[in-house]
C-alpha cells in the first residue's frame, strides 16, 4: 500500500509562522533535488546560488514585516514560461542558447510576493504531449514508479511536487496538461478559466486554449497561488478584467446546498475499472458531505477530441512559425533563407512537434480550412453551450481526469492516436474556457494514483476549490507519499 506518512516539516503555514526560514526550506529542497532528480529527471536546470539569494532576500522581507503570503515559498517553473535572466527552451533543441529578457506576468506576480523560483521544470517539447516523453532533455519518470510516465505536458512540474523536490510548481494546461499529470502523480492540479491568469510571457502552443495554473500538495496551496497570479493584465488582450475573489474564504465547511453533476458521457465503457471505482466512491463521499448529485447530459462530448486536435494543431502551426533560426535559438546553414528555415526546423524540432505542425498546416490550407478548421470552431461553440446548459442545473461537475492511470514509459509512443484519446475528459474544459481541478481520490491495484476532476463554469474557481477542499479534508489521499518522496532513491 502507498505510504500514508507525510513530512510536515516544511509548509507554507510553518514559514508564515516563523517556524523555519526560507533559506532552511530552500536548502532542504536543493538537497532533495540533488538526490531524487537523478531518477525522476523533473528539472532541466536549477540555479542553486540564485535560489538561495532569493531565499535570503525573502527572509529579510519577513524580518522587516513586509512579507506577502508567498514570501519565501519555493516554486518550480515549467520551461515554457519566461523568467528574466533564465533559459526558456520549452524542452526543445530549437531554443538552445536562448535566455529570456523578461518575466511572464504570472512569474512576475509571484516574484513580487517574494516567492523563490527554484528552476526550470521538464516538459513535453512545446507542451505537446501527454507523457513527458517528448522532451529533448529526456523523459520524466513518475515518483510512484519510475517505470511509468508522470503525464504531460507538465510532467516535470507534477513529478517535482509529488517527489517533494518543490513545494509547488507552475504548469500550463492546453488540453489537460496540468490536470492529467497531477492525477497521474497524485497531486492537486488547477486549470483556471480562460482569461483568469495572464498568458503574457507564456510561449504559446494554442493561444485560444492555453492557461497557466499551479500544481500543489493541497487545494489550499492551489488557491493561494491562484490568488497571487490572477487578475487583469493589459499586456494580454485575452486577460479579462474580472474581480479576483478571496479564494481562501471559500475553503471551509461541507457541501450542503451544492448540486454536483455527473456527466453520463464521462463514465464510459473501456475506462479502467480501478478509475471508475475510485471516482464513483469520491462522488458518494461528496454526497455524504451534503451535496446533491444529478445526472448531466453533455451531448457533443463525442466530438471533443477531433475538434480539439484540429484547433490545437492549427494554432500550433501558426504560433511555431516564428521558430526559424533567424532571430534566436539554434540554426542550420542553408543555401537561401527558405532552405535555412527548412533545415533548421527539420533538425531541431522533435517528431511530435513536427506531427502537429503538419496536421495544423494541413487543416488551415486552401481547400481544407472550411471543411476542418471552421467546422471545428462551430462544434466548439456547441460544446461550450453544453456546459452553459449544464451549469444551469448544477454548481460543478464531477468526472474522472483520465480513463486510465499512468502507463509504462514507451507503451504508447508508437500509437499517438491512442494517446490522444486519453485526453477525452480534459480537452472539453479548454474548448469551453471553463475551470477544472484535479484532486487525488485513490489508487489502482498497481499502486498508481487516480484523480477526481471537478469542473466549474467560467470564472467559477470558488466552487471547484470549495468542492475540492471539502473532499480533500474528508479523505487522506493527498497525504500519501510516493517511494521517491524526499529523494529516497539512490
Amino acid at each position: 500500500m502507498a505510504d500514508s506518512s507525510h513530512d510536515d516539516t516544511f509548509t507554507l503555514a510553518g514559514l508564515q509562522k516563523g517556524e523555519f526560514t526560507s533559506v532552511e526550506w530552500v536548502t532542504d529542497l536543493l538537497e532533495k533535488i540533488e538526490r531524487s532528480d537523478k531518477t525522476i529527471n523533473a528539472y532541466i536546470s536549477a540555479d542553486l546560488a540564485w535560489a538561495l539569494e532569493q531565499a535570503k532576500a525573502a527572509d529579510q522581507r519577513r524580518a522587516n514585516g513586509e512579507a506577502d503570503p508567498l514570501c519565501g515559498a519555493p516554486i518550480g517553473i515549467k520551461d515554457v514560461l519566461n523568467v528574466k535572466g533564465q533559459p526558456c527552451h520549452c524542452a526543445s533543441r530549437i531554443l538552445e542558447g536562448y535566455t529570456s529578457p523578461y518575466d511572464a506576468t504570472a512569474v512576475a506576480r509571484l516574484r513580487e510576493q517574494g516567492a523563490v523560483l527554484l528552476g526550470r521544470l521538464n516538459m513535453d517539447e512545446f507542451a505537446m504531449g501527454s507523457t513527458n516523453e517528448n522532451s529533448s532533455y529526456g523523459a520524466v519518470r513518475n515518483p510512484w514508479n519510475p517505470g511509468f510516465v508522470p503525464g504531460g505536458s507538465s510532467g516535470g512540474s507534477a513529478a517535482a511536487v509529488a517527489a517533494g523536490s518543490a513545494w509547488a510548481a507552475l504548469g500550463t494546461d492546453t488540453g489537460g496538461s496540468i490536470r492529467q499529470p497531477a492525477s497521474f502523480c497524485g497531486r492537486v492540479g488547477l486549470k483556471p478559466s480562460y482569461g483568469r491568469v495572464s498568458r503574457f510571457g507564456l510561449t504559446a502552443f494554442a493561444s485560444s486554449l492555453d492557461q497557466i495554473g499551479p500544481i500543489t500538495q493541497t487545494v489550499s496551496d492551489a488557491a493561494t497561488l491562484l490568488a497571487a497570479m490572477a487578475g487583469h493584465d493589459p499586456k494580454d488582450s485575452t486577460s479579462l478584467n474580472q474581480t479576483v475573489p478571496d479564494y481562501g474564504a471559500t475553503l471551509k465547511g461541507d457541501l450542503c446546498g451544492m448540486r454536483l453533476g455527473l456527466p453520463k458521457q464521462y463514465f464510459i465503457e473501456g475506462m479502467d475499472q480501478d478509475v471508475e471505482t475510485a471516482v464513483r466512491k469520491a462522488t458518494e463521499e461528496c454526497r455524504e458531505l451534503g451535496a446533491e448529485l444529478v445526472e448531466i447530459d453533455l451531448p457533443h462530448t463525442e466530438y471533443a477530441i477531433a475538434t480539439y486536435y484540429i484547433i490545437a494543431t492549427a494554432e500550433a502551426s501558426a504560433n511555431l512559425a516564428r521558430f526559424d533560426g533567424v532571430r534566436y535559438g539554434a540554426r542550420e546553414a542553408g543555401s537561401d533563407p527558405l532552405d535555412q528555415y527548412g533545415k533548421t526546423r527539420a533538425a531541431f524540432f522533435g517528431p511530435e512537434v513536427k506531427r502537429r505542425i503538419i496536421l495544423g498546416t494541413y487543416v488551415l490550407s486552401s481547400g481544407y480550412h472550411d471543411a476542418y478548421y471552421l467546422r471545428a470552431q462551430q462544434v466548439r461553440t456547441l460544446i461550450r453551450r453544453d456546459f452553459e446548459e449544464a451549469f444551469k442545473q448544477c454548481d460543478a461537475l464531477l468526472t474522472p481526469v483520465a480513463p486510465t492511470t499512468a502507463y509504462r514509459i514507451g507503451e504508447r509512443t508508437a500509437d499517438p492516436i491512442q494517446m490522444y484519446l486519453g485526453d477525452i475528459f480534459t480537452v472539453t474544459a479548454n474548448l469551453a474556457g471553463i475551470c477544472g481541478l484535479s484532486v487525488p481520490c485513490g489508487f489502482s491495484s498497481a499502486e498508481l494514483p487516480i484523480g477526481l476532476q471537478i469542473l466549474g463554469p467560467a470564472f467559477g474557481e470558488e466552487s471547484i476549490l470549495r468542492v475540492g477542499h471539502a473532499y480533500e479534508q474528508s479523505t487522506d489521499w493527498h497525504l500519501r507519499r510516493p517511494p521517491l518522496w524526499a529523494g529516497a532513491a539512490s
